[in-house]
């Protein structure tokens, strides 16, 4: 077998749509980076974090006692959610602020609790 060669075990059977969604595909380049976003997101610290950011614009130290959690370990948290656009900052005269990035992620955790909570109900 050639080193770009596929094997694929069945016909394509509904052509049209196969090639509709071909032209629809994002690039490698961006399902990397979606894997990413969901990589980081997949952390149960980093989740409550925006869980209370969905909520309010908070300190690190108002977080770090929300979840009783270090301000040291919660700062590492939210330096790798600001690297990565999901977390921004403020600063003022004595603090710094944290908030959600923008509204698409404060929609994809709203969106990503409702289907928990959803799964939930339909568990009782």
């Amino acid at each position: 077998m050639l080193k770009n060669e596929f094997i694929y075990d069945c016909n394509v059977i509904h052509k049209e749509v196969v090639d509709d969604v071909k032209g629809k595909m994002p690039t490698t380049k961006t399902f990397e980076s979606l894997a990413n976003l969901f990589k980081i997101l997949g952390d149960n610290t980093r989740i409550k974090i925006l869980f209370a950011l969905s909520e309010n614009e908070m300190c690190v130290c108002d977080i770090a006692n929300l979840l009783g959690m270090t301000k040291s370990s919660i700062s590492h948290q939210l330096s790798t959610l600001r690297k990565n656009k999901i977390v921004k900052y403020r600063g003022d005269a004595k603090q710094v602020y944290y908030s959600l990035d923008d509204e698409h992620i404060c929609q994809l955790f709203l969106i990503g609790l409702e289907h928990i909570h959803h799964q939930e109900g339909e568990n009782l």
